[in-house]
């Protein structure tokens, strides 16, 4: 299999070692955090999907100019009346299964388009490098916490995109992941494996590519003697090589099952051991307890210093931690205490870190107060009310009642 289409990736650090937090911020201007983020306008925007910059026609550059067809744009807008009965739609429908081509240099031709929107904040898809060969256009798959995916394009655009957007009043809010990495190793004989009375299961080694069956020995800790997995293989930087890195539990089957929604694999992607805590289910309601007794793993210090990196080089604006529910809330406590304190260091007062928070949505407000998260999303029922109030199915809400039936019932500053 042939690596990823790349650019250069020397400038690219193999090890947390080679970076100097204080040498990064040395004399830099950060861009300050909003007063108050309930004011801003937030745009999701998943990369690989929203634009590749080759567009032309029905919309302008940032300056409001009008873009015109040329060599590099050569694809036109989709019209609805004259292209909607020619689409094939399964076509369509088998290119939604993998990439379809987005980048950092489309979202930032877009920038105009967005500033003219009403937007002041954009929430972006994880850009991080993903396995080789895999369709994790999502970016949750990630191989190495310290580059930008070839796809997308480099470090390099994504600062500048950051430093353009803030140019035109714009924060950028980076989707992470700290519960999990990319399918980056295989188990024996290159079986899935499930989730069984927390056993830990045999590995076979780290993947070279998504194909692979694991030919790399599990327990390399520098590439030295396989110089081949630089940059495509195993996992990145070279602390993450480390065997303490995993739980190595196999896939969860009970999503709801504790510890396995905790320990377990999510799906094929490999869980990272952030750290030890309670393991009685009985005591799992005792959150307070739980965060008592958590003893962070290196490897969450690892994860925290990568992403303070992103803070400092491209200064970010916030971050959207993913699948907070499968994490202790003692690791999540943990590494927003240290996330908001270096953010205070760059002088954004506000940095925020909203969680993904599914289970429902008491548990979601348990986990806000006792996390130090500043918002969570993901709650089911949320959708429902917003679709129920914008076709006029239920009412709007009555903060008099304590039922919270309605949309606007939910929000704490209601009253």
């Amino acid at each position: 299999m042939q690596p990823d289409p790349s650019p250069s990736v020397s400038s690219v650090e193999r090890s947390l070692a080679e970076i100097h937090l204080a040498d990064l911020t040395e004399g830099k201007s950060y861009y300050p955090s909003p007063a108050a983020w309930d004011d801003e306008v937030l745009y999701f925007l998943m990369l690989d999907r929203f634009s590749d910059g080759k567009e032309h026609g029905g919309f302008n550059d940032v300056n409001g100019n009008p873009v015109p067809a040329g060599k590099a744009r050569a694809t036109p807008l989709f019209r609805i009346e004259a292209d909607a009965n020619n689409a094939e739609w399964q076509q369509w429908f088998e290119a939604g299964r993998g990439w379809c081509g987005g980048t950092i240099a489309g979202m930032r031709d877009k920038l105009g388009y967005l500033k003219r929107l009403g937007v002041t904040a954009i929430w972006v898809s994880p850009v991080f490098r993903q396995v080789t060969g895999s369709d994790s256009y999502h970016g949750y798959g990630i191989q190495n916490f310290l580059d930008v995916d070839p796809r997308f394009g480099t470090r390099e655009e994504l600062r500048e995109f950051v430093a353009e957007a803030h140019e035109s009043g714009i924060r950028v809010i980076l989707d992470i992941i700290l519960n999990h990495a990319g399918d980056v190793f295989s188990y024996h004989d290159n079986q899935p494996y499930f989730y069984y009375k927390g056993w830990q299961w045999p590995v076979k080694g780290y993947r070279l590519h998504q194909g692979d069956s694991g030919s790399i020995p599990f327990s390399v800790a520098s590439g030295d003697g396989h110089p081949e997995i630089w940059p495509n293989g195993a996992i990145w930087p070279v602390e993450f090589q480390s065997e303490a890195t995993w739980t190595m539990k196999g896939e969860i089957r009970n999503w709801d099952g504790f510890p396995e929604y905790l320990e377990g694999d999510f799906c094929s992607l490999k869980d990272i051991h952030l750290g030890d805590g309670l393991q009685d289910p009985a005591l799992s309601w005792d959150l307070q307890r739980r965060i008592s007794l958590f003893h962070p793993s290196a490897t969450l210090d690892h994860l925290i210093k990568a992403y303070r990196f992103w803070m400092a080089y491209a200064d970010i604006d916030g971050f959207r931690l993913d699948t907070v529910k499968h994490m202790e809330p003692g690791a999540v406590r943990y590494f927003v205490t240290g996330i908001h304190e270096f953010a205070q260091t760059l002088g954004k007062e506000n940095f925020p870190v909203i969680g993904e928070i599914t289970g429902g949505r008491s548990y979601a407000m348990q986990i806000l107060d006792v996390t130090g998260l500043d918002a969570a999303l993901g709650i089911g029922d949320l959708p429902d009310k917003l679709e129920f109030l914008a076709k006029g199915w239920r009412s709007p809400g009555n903060p008099e009642t304590g039922e919270q039936e309605g949309y606007f019932d939910l929000f704490r500053n209601s009253l």
